[in-house]
């Protein structure tokens, strides 16, 4: 069969659904009947590339969320095995698309970017200048991690407070923050949310240590079929974005996978700019995952792509006054039938082993009526993952008399 030379929205977002991993080919019921282990998990994370970590946990904490979305329920603990679980770890932690999980194989190819945060290049200003004036400092602060580790910025000597402003960091921390972005450390584990910080050597496999570090711009183009992989389809702002590359890196980058055949470009219904696909390009003939999605799963994270592929507006109202929200706090959308079909605000009510739905909003184009018996359901899922009795509908929003129903019944 010809590979097309544009594709039309519809086939863009089955493409895109499907390369995210959601459904992988089954009905969406089958997909998340089987038990996960930690052999599923490993694959999908390495379909994905890499899941962003972040702190938040009103629901459960966002990198253990995309697994959930695309593979059902499974066991939390899987995920810190592959993340923390000894040399044999199957993920690390860098700055992927902020920091993430990473599958350990791609270690070398973010070297590149370990090198230039080390002379100061494209990390935070304050941090290349506290890297510049405190460098006695962070020497100690090494010394220290490799003689004590692993261990937390509190646990430093004289660690201290934060004097406010840059998120309350303690020298200690700003000290310890430039070592890893530099890859002198690495994370060891965590106490809670608190990174433990160790020497890579102590962490990592010996055989990815091992692995020659290859050319920067060999790396990086990796990193970009990485990305167009994890897309299917996506223009040059979606592929950057992926792992954050400098915007002059990945347009020349882009160029020469193009010229060697590994990008193709193409046009999409609706896009005003250029797209590109992976010469194996599979146009699925239907999409129907149903799934609740992080925030900041990677199917949604870039938010202007988001908009082209879906029509849904998506933003982060987590720092917006709460009269300002217009969906809510922590809020999921609901992915049904290959669109964006509606917005809930979660929370885990831990000590009365209930999840609460504390908004429900359906998008323009979909029905209430519809939407609630399938989101019920995943709902329903999503609290017996996180060990709640119930799901309990207690806010606003259009769907919440048509979702309140479809939990009763």
């Amino acid at each position: 069969m010809p590979r097309p030379d544009s594709l039309s929205l519809r086939e863009a977002r089955r493409v895109a659904i499907a390369a995210q991993g959601f459904a992988n080919g089954a009905s969406d019921a089958e997909s998340k009947a089987a038990t996960v282990e930690s052999r599923h998990a490993r694959r999908m994370i390495g379909r994905l590339g890499l899941v962003q970590i972040d702190s938040v946990n009103v629901l459960v904490r966002s990198h253990y969320l995309p697994l959930f979305s695309r593979l059902g329920p499974y066991e939390a603990a899987l995920l810190d095995r592959l993340a923390y679980g000894g040399k044999r770890r199957a993920l690390f932690e860098y700055w992927g698309h902020e920091a993430s999980l990473i599958p350990v194989e791609q270690q070398p190819l973010f070297r590149w970017r370990m090198a230039r945060a080390k002379r100061g290049e494209g990390i935070y200003g304050e941090l290349a200048r506290f890297a510049v004036e405190r460098r006695a400092y962070i020497d100690s602060v090494l010394a220290e991690v490799a003689a004590r580790g692993p261990m937390g910025a509190s646990e430093l000597s004289g660690a201290g407070r934060g004097a406010g402003g840059w998120w309350g960091w303690s020298d200690g921390k700003r000290a310890l923050e430039y070592l890893f972005w530099a890859g002198l450390v690495t994370t060891a584990g965590r106490r809670g949310f608190e990174r433990l910080y160790d020497l890579p050597e102590r962490v990592l496999p010996a055989a990815i240590l091992d692995t020659p570090t290859p050319e920067e711009a060999e790396a990086q183009r990796a990193l970009l079929r990485i990305a167009a992989r994890a897309h299917g389809v996506a223009t040059e702002r979606d592929l950057r974005d992926y792992h954050r590359l400098d915007v002059a890196d990945a347009r020349l980058r882009i160029a020469e996978l193009v010229e060697s055949g590994d990008l193709i470009p193409v046009t999409v219904e609706g896009w005003d700019r250029t797209a590109y696909v992976t010469p194996d390009l599979r146009i699925p003939r239907k999409a129907p995952a149903r799934a609740l999605l992080s925030p900041f799963d990677s199917l949604i994270w870039e938010r202007q792509r988001t908009e082209r592929l879906f029509g849904a507006r998506i933003r982060l109202e987590i720092y917006t006054p709460a009269h300002k929200r217009e969906h809510g706090y922590y809020v999921l959308p609901f992915l049904m039938d290959e669109r964006i079909a509606a917005r809930v605000d979660l929370k885990s009510d831990r000590k009365a082993c209930t999840l609460l739905v504390q908004a429900a909003h359906t998008e323009p184009h979909a029905n209430p009526e519809a939407v609630a018996p399938p989101l019920a359901a995943e709902l329903r899922r999503m609290a017996g993952w996180l060990g709640l009795e119930r799901v309990t509908v207690c806010g606003g929003g259009d769907l919440t008399p048509a979702l309140a129903g479809a939990l009763e019944s």
